[in-house]
């Protein structure tokens, strides 16, 4: 083609994208595909060293429900701590001059309790329900009061400890001694029988993190748990339950290996796309309330009112009914399926031990509410550890 052939060729009418808007855009993508990375590696780093959870009266816990204040000053006053969560550990590691501490063991069996606490000269129960108050023979639930107790007692560790408030006295059985309170209702138990020491209090509120500069709680933790050199804590789970049972294959076990990181992809593009598709509507029209109200307002004003009517029942029930929604928006279910025999599959634990808890009898009296709770929140937390180690390992 000649030189006047080009330039007599018409002009293209094709439409070119301004240079500068495509750049625009492929910045826009690169934020994009930098944030979702960064998002995916900071969950990652923090999946990965995200502590263990840790329920109450935990010596490990710095939460307010744990127990880590009260084992640092048993160590600051040269006793030895040692935390286990195995009871096979737990028992090995008990020998002369040694305390054996636990919460409530409600995942053992009578046989289980008995043959953990055998060969223990001294033993804690931090907490307590009417079955074990039954299995130890050494007293009954009493009537709740809040009211400052002294000692009261002939136990001499006890002497100096002052004044404490406790929200949960027991009846203590013939023969056993009863410190703080009456003698028909204390809120310590001790039974010394045959050189073996079994005492029982309700330490939640005492020993706990958030309570343990009131009064004498921290004298009297001190007390109880730093009368020998050695302490062996044992912390009661799901995971170390000698119940036997059958248990079927998990939704985890069954799904094939390559299901969570489809998921994980396509999350991630559905992530872009509202980003991407976001952008084209321009940032929203903020709108005056005519009235705002915190919904924190809302829960302490029904918390009020239930503890005002003194209704353990129906309290319990809305502890139960909040407990079995969060488990099932864990679980992946509906609010009306079995929430029960799915966290009993998770957790490898027979079905009606579950049944029982989420929907057994309710509770007649605040010191069983309480055990309640705590049994509740700490299904709750082995359904999240549970959860947790099947993302790491898939």
């Amino acid at each position: 083609m000649s030189v006047v052939e080009q330039r007599d060729a018409p002009a293209s009418t094709a439409e070119r994208a301004p240079r500068g808007r495509r750049s625009r855009s492929l910045l826009g993508w690169a934020v994009v595909v930098a944030l979702v990375l960064g998002g995916v590696f900071v969950a990652i780093q923090v999946g990965v060293r995200m502590p263990d959870q840790r329920g109450s009266l935990d010596p490990e816990s710095v939460g307010d429900s744990g127990t880590m204040a009260i084992a640092q000053i048993l160590e600051d006053n040269g006793v030895e701590v040692s935390v286990f969560r195995s009871r096979d550990e737990a028992r090995a590691a008990l020998d002369d001059d040694t305390t054996l501490v636990m919460a409530n063991p409600y995942t053992l069996t009578d046989d289980g309790i008995s043959e953990l606490i055998e060969p223990a000269d001294r033993v804690v129960f931090l907490s307590s329900s009417t079955h074990l108050l039954n299995l130890l023979r050494i007293g009954d639930n009493a009537a709740p009061d809040s009211t400052p107790v002294q000692a009261e007692c002939d136990a001499p560790e006890f002497a100096d400890v002052g004044t404490i408030r406790p929200d949960r006295l027991f009846r203590p059985a013939d023969g056993v001694e009863g410190c703080f309170g009456a003698d028909d209702a204390a809120a310590v138990l001790i039974d010394e029988t045959d050189g073996t020491t079994h005492a029982v209090v309700e330490g939640a509120r005492l020993f706990s993190n958030a309570y343990l500069a009131e009064d004498g709680n921290a004298a009297l933790g001190l007390a109880l748990l730093g009368q020998t050199d050695r302490v062996v804590w044992y912390v009661p789970s799901f995971d170390d339950t000698d119940i036997e049972g059958e248990t079927d294959d998990t939704l985890g076990s069954l799904t094939p290996g390559w299901v969570t990181p489809a998921i994980l992809l396509l999350m991630i593009a559905g992530v872009a796309a509202a980003l991407w598709r976001g952008q084209r509507f321009g940032p929203l029209v903020a709108e005056t309330l005519p009235v705002t109200v915190r919904a924190s307002e809302t829960m302490h004003g029904r918390a009020r009112l239930t503890a005002k009517a003194g209704d353990a029942a129906h309290t319990a029930e809305a502890i139960r009914d909040g407990s079995r929604r969060r488990l099932a928006r864990r679980l992946g279910l509906a609010v009306t399926a079995e929430v029960a025999d799915a966290a009993a599959d998770r957790l490898r634990v027979p079905r009606g031990s579950l049944h029982d808890l989420l929907g057994g009898a309710t509770p007649a009296d605040d010191p069983s509410l309480i055990d309640l709770a705590r049994r509740l929140q700490e299904l709750e937390n082995a359904v999240d550890a549970s959860s947790f180690t099947e993302r790491r390992s898939e």
